[in-house]
């Protein structure tokens, strides 16, 4: 058990070189985006189509880790693809190139999320797994703000300035290139975890909602809505960049920076304080900042540096703490199989939130699909409240 244990610094560190490499480029995709001549709507297609169908897969790759028995192939498999994915993006001259790349990138995440939780779920007892998750999630967005202040650095470096999105790209290219090398060294330290794939070996693995926990059902349920309001971060920072508050390449990069301080500072201790007082509590308040964060974007928009701060509180009160609840409930055979299906419920409503978000922004106003997203997330906290008990 002591080995194994090495397993939730094992992969927290991957995590963290990997999201160093991810927050190189992440937020600068909805920018480069329109400098390879795509809007709103193009943005929408890309983050939609990519989450969305890299999001199918987490719940079949996890069932497959039940049932071949094992975690890490699967894990190191996926950090490879999406190192693939970031080559791509490298290669783009058009945005259905970035698309390309995108969907390579989230393939991969789809491949081993599941895998990598489960490994990290069984890797410590019952009573620590929310502190594990805290963790990880910790790692992982340290990591994401060391990414982000080296994007911030380079593009820096270069002077690039908004209403020029032309002199962009030969920067964008050089960021993409220096982000393979953390990529990579994430994969090599992941060959160091210690397996703890134990699951059903060779027998069939149920994808039904039949014989779960009738508190596991309503969670899944819940974010299931959630996630038809949860368009993709990238229309924050696309409506960051718009005339009426004109950031630049390099304040939309601190902007995300903001946001990841607070996801970082919070996701620890609140993975601990879930261990002690329960889940749920979290779970709701996390929904209630979502929802707080982008009603205040789409009425006081002048307010994006405060409303990006309360979104990086919610995403560190929630994400660790719903994966630990859902491993708590789920049964040991089907662990990894859940786990996906969370992932996969997260991920899929990302189509049609995007779309929804795309085409709300084009024919309404960029206010509209923060008013929608901030109405979903406040009818998931109300649900969660009345139904999980």
């Amino acid at each position: 058990m002591l080995k194994r244990k090495a397993n939730v610094w094992i992969t927290g560190l991957t995590s963290f070189f990997t999201d160093i490499s991810s927050e190189m480029v992440y937020p600068i995709i909805s920018l480069y985006i329109k400098a390879l001549g795509g809007g709103a709507v193009a943005l929408g297609f890309i983050e939609g189509l990519a989450e969305s169908t890299a999001s199918i897969l987490k719940v079949f790759s996890g069932a497959i880790s039940d049932r071949i028995g094992k975690r890490k192939p699967l894990a190191i498999s996926g950090y490879s693809l999406s190192a693939l994915g970031k080559f791509l993006f490298y290669l783009a001259r058009s945005w259905p190139v970035v698309l390309a790349g995108r969907v390579v990138d989230r393939f991969g995440k789809g491949v081993r999320t599941a895998p990598r939780d489960a490994l990290i779920a069984e890797s410590v007892g019952k009573k620590k797994r929310g502190g594990a998750f805290g963790l990880h999630r910790a790692m992982d967005t340290a990591g994401a703000v060391i990414g982000i202040l080296i994007a911030y650095w380079l593009i820096s470096k270069f002077h690039l300035h908004a209403g020029e999105p032309s002199l962009w790209i030969p920067v964008f290219k050089k960021l993409l290139l220096a982000s393979l090398v953390p990529a990579l060294l994430g994969i090599i330290i992941l060959l160091a975890a210690v397996e703890t794939g134990r699951g059903a070996l060779g027998s069939s693995v149920r994808l039904s909602f039949s014989g779960l926990d009738r508190r596991l059902r309503w969670v899944l349920a819940v974010v299931f809505l959630f996630t038809l309001g949860n368009s993709s971060n990238q229309f924050i920072l696309l409506r960051a960049a718009e005339p009426d508050l004109g950031f630049s390449p390099q304040r939309v990069i601190l902007l995300y920076l903001f946001y990841n301080l607070f996801y970082m500072a919070v996701s620890y201790p609140a993975g601990r304080l879930s261990d002690k007082i329960g889940r749920k509590p979290l779970l709701i308040l996390g929904y209630l900042l979502y929802s707080s964060s982008y009603f205040l974007i789409a009425l006081k928009p002048g307010m994006i540096w405060a409303a990006m701060g309360i979104y990086g509180l919610y995403s560190g009160v929630s994400e660790g703490v719903m994966k630990a609840l859902v491993a708590e409930l789920a049964p040991r055979e089907r662990k990894a199989t859940l786990l996906g299906l969370l992932s996969t419920l997260e991920g899929i409503g990302l189509l049609p939130a995007s779309l929804i978000a795309g085409f709300l922004w084009f024919s309404i106003s960029p206010s509209a699909p923060f008013l929608f997203g901030g109405g979903a997330a406040l009818m998931a906290a109300l649900l969660f409240w009345w139904k999980v008990r």
